[in-house]
């Protein structure tokens, strides 16, 4: 290396890749795989982005195209280099866009991608988490990337993926504007130095990339070329002896003569050429008739289109024609992408051409936010090629659009939920999706509940829609009950559904967080309002004997439930008599409009929640006694012989923090709470309190605290046990 001077080796700068890069690149050389041909797609892939960038840019400014106007991409293998080249007429990058989208900036895919696999996912993933450029170096040792934007130098990146690569100036032949990106293969990866095998991958993965891939292949054939003067006297004298007998044959015409001689004074020679050949001849797949596609076809565009491994769950490909006219592919993946409801993500997936001409693939128009997992591509007739990001917003087209797309969504769904297979596959993935469009889209919200799903107390293991549970509602049954919490299990053991489990009446079990905010919404279907059995003023088929009975039972507790609210106070708003509880004592009841239980919880454990609303949409608790139950029998019993007794007010307590705990709150004062059970336990297992050497430690003076000394206060604890 020159020691001095202006030399490009001396502008060379070593940058350390990040440390989850470095980690990416070590795990992808070190595991075993063998479907190494991806690294070909996410290459491909990658010019195409890079294509599309560009292009998008030349429609605001031409002069952008000036530097290559032929977007292209090119493969050149090398047998003898053992080198397998990638070149795109793309955006290229900068130098900082080298640094930072090549090694020094971890993208936030890099660490999910990571956990991905460490989960068991399949390597072949990687472009869905945005990094499928390292996938290079499964088959290669080395990697050289050699690029020019129209704003900066051309730079040369390198890297043996040692934990490091190099920055330089390029100050050879000028590529123009693009990338090209030169793998060093490893020794048992020649085989992607063959043109046959390439040709096979890029079939496989890419013949849907909007842009020609073109295969360039070094070959030999054989040609005619002069003798040169000294073979051509070997080769005449050769010919006079070969053909001796020909000689007295005078009368052979001269052309021939002078045909015959001519080629005598040739030779052939095996000559190297390069053959080009274009990999991806296929039409636009959605420009053709759906009739004329197979699903397999459609398989491998949505795989080019998306980057997924695995094949879609459900496709629509229809047309809009009329004063309006675009075409559009609409496809469902299997699985939800890790990242789908994360705010940096890309709004959709949805990309957008005009007349087979690619314009962005981040419209936030184009399709609703709770849609935002359909993947699929639009090309429409009617928009401006030149058309910007503020023109798309303001654009009435684009409305149109947005309003044909969700409509096709909903057919789609529709016609998937025939197949029950493949729809609890759906449902599994993007339930949450169809509840945020209840919230957000109330133009759909009665097609989208037609797709809910629940578990209820009679479905056992499976999920049945709004439909069937109304079809299984009894004919004096006004309502839809619904319970929510945190699993199925909680809510189907729950106090709030015994009477009517008993009764025989169906209720639905909500059990994920977004089910709060779906029912806020969805208040009613099929003319049947939804009714939570965790709120006060449930209303239960009953007969004039039912009626009567439960007015009576009011009467002769009402007593009881004064004094109960005397000793509760302000914890809670009012005690009455339930009429929803069969084996349990008590339970807490929310007010109509406030928060449930589960809703509350929910809320106290949002990081950034906003505290001054807490304070009036918590939950207004009431209390709701079993008048059948021997414990509230036995409290109502003493109460009247001595409201006052020490024991009632104790027990009203524990039973109080019980129900709040059994009902889905939480405690205020959970270690109180603690040492009125601890106190039962001892009294249970007869430990007097001054055997206790730690009792001062965990025991702190409470007023409220049961006073268990005494055969008083023992004897009033034991009857109402």
């Amino acid at each position: 290396m020159p020691a001095a001077g202006n030399v490009v080796e001396e502008d060379v700068e070593t940058f350390a890749f990040q440390a989850e890069i470095a980690q990416l690149m070590s795990l992808i050389i070190n595991t075993f795989y063998s479907n190494k041909e991806i690294f070909l797609r996410e290459l491909i892939s990658n010019s195409s982005d890079a294509l599309d960038k560009i292009r998008y840019e030349s429609l605001t400014d031409p002069t952008k195209l000036e530097s290559c106007k032929d977007l292209k991409i090119e493969v050149r293998p090398d047998v003898l280099a053992r080198t397998l080249t990638l070149i795109d007429t793309g955006v290229g990058m900068t130098k900082a866009d080298l640094i930072n989208n090549l090694g020094t900036i971890a993208k936030s895919g890099t660490k999910a991608f990571m956990e991905a696999l460490q989960a068991g996912a399949d390597i072949s993933m990687i472009g869905q988490f945005g990094v499928g450029f390292y996938s290079s170096y499964l088959v290669a040792e080395r990697v050289t990337v050699i690029t020019k934007h129209n704003d900066d130098e051309q730079y040369i990146w390198e890297s043996a993926a040692g934990g490091s690569f190099t920055v330089k100036v390029d100050s050879g032949e000028s590529i123009g504007r693009g990338t090209r990106v030169i793998l060093y293969l490893k020794e048992d990866m020649t085989e992607y130095c063959e043109d046959k095998r390439v040709k096979e991958v890029v079939k496989k993965h890419s013949q849907f990339i909007g842009y020609p891939i073109t295969l360039f292949v070094e070959k030999t054939r054989e040609k005619e070329v002069d003798l040169e003067a000294g073979e051509e006297e070997v080769d005449k004298d050769a010919a006079e002896d070969k053909d001796k007998p020909k000689i007295e044959d005078v009368g052979s015409d001269e052309d021939e003569d002078t045909k015959e001689s001519k080629n005598k004074r040739k030779k052939k020679v095996k000559e190297k050429y390069i053959d080009v050949e274009e990999l991806n001849k296929t039409k636009p797949i959605w420009t053709r008739n759906p009739d004329d596609i197979t699903n397999e076809e459609y398989g491998e565009f949505y795989k080019s289109l998306t980057n997924d491994w695995e094949d879609h769950l459900a496709v629509k490909h229809f047309s809009v024609e009329g004063q309006l006219e675009f075409r559009a592919l609409l496809f469902i993946p299997r699985r939800a992408s890790f990242d789908l409801f994360e705010n940096k993500k890309k709004k959709n997936n949805i990309k957008l051409y005009v007349r087979r001409v690619f314009i962005m693939d981040n419209c936030d128009e184009l399709i609703p936010e709770y849609l935002n997992f359909i993947k699929g591509v639009v090309d429409s007739e009617d928009l401006p090629l030149n058309i910007s990001r503020e023109m798309l917003q303001q654009s009435k087209i684009l409305k149109v659009i947005r309003k044909n797309l969700v409509k096709k969504c909903m057919e789609l769904f529709t016609e998937l939920s025939e197949d029950k297979e493949n729809y609890k596959k759906y449902y599994d993935q993007f339930s949450k999706n169809i509840k945020l469009g209840i919230h957000e889209d109330s133009a759909n919200r009665k097609k989208l509940s037609d797709m809910l799903r629940y578990f209820t107390s009679a479905s056992g293991e499976e999920m049945v829609s709004l439909k069937d549970y109304v079809s299984h509602m009894k004919d004096n049954q006004k309502h839809i009950y619904y319970i929510t919490g945190e699993t199925k299990d909680q809510v189907a053991n729950s106090a709030f559904v015994e009477r009517l489990r008993k009764a025989g009446l169906e209720v639905i079990y909500m059990i994920e967080p977004i089910d709060e905010y779906c029912v806020q919404q969805l208040k009613e279907y099929d003319g049947k309002n939804l009714v939570s059995v965790t709120k006060e003023g449930l209303e239960l088929p009953e007969d004039e004997a039912d009626v009567k009975k439960q007015e009576e039972l009011k009467t002769k507790f009402e007593n009881i439930c004064k004094v109960m609210k005397d000793i509760l106070d302000k914890k809670i708003e009012k005690v009455t008599v339930s009429n929803r509880l069969v084996s349990s004592p008590c339970c807490i009841v929310t007010s109509t409009y406030g928060w449930t239980a589960n809703m509350e919880r929910i809320m106290k454990s949002q990081a950034l929640r906003d505290n001054s609303t807490m304070g009036y949409m918590t939950a207004k608790k009431h209390l709701e006694i079993n008048p059948l139950h021997p414990i509230v029998e036995t409290l109502r019993e003493k109460a009247e012989a001595d409201k006052n007794d020490k024991a009632v007010k104790d027990l009203v307590i524990l039973l109080y923090e019980t129900s709040l705990l059994s009902s889905g709150f939480t405690l205020e004062d959970p270690q109180t709470h603690a040492n009125r059970i601890y106190r039962m336990i001892k009294l249970g297992l007869g430990i007097d309190d001054d055997d206790s050497a730690v009792e001062d430690v965990i025991q702190p003076a409470d007023e409220d605290m049961p006073v268990l000394e005494g055969d008083d206060d023992t004897s009033r604890m034991e009857e109402v046990d």
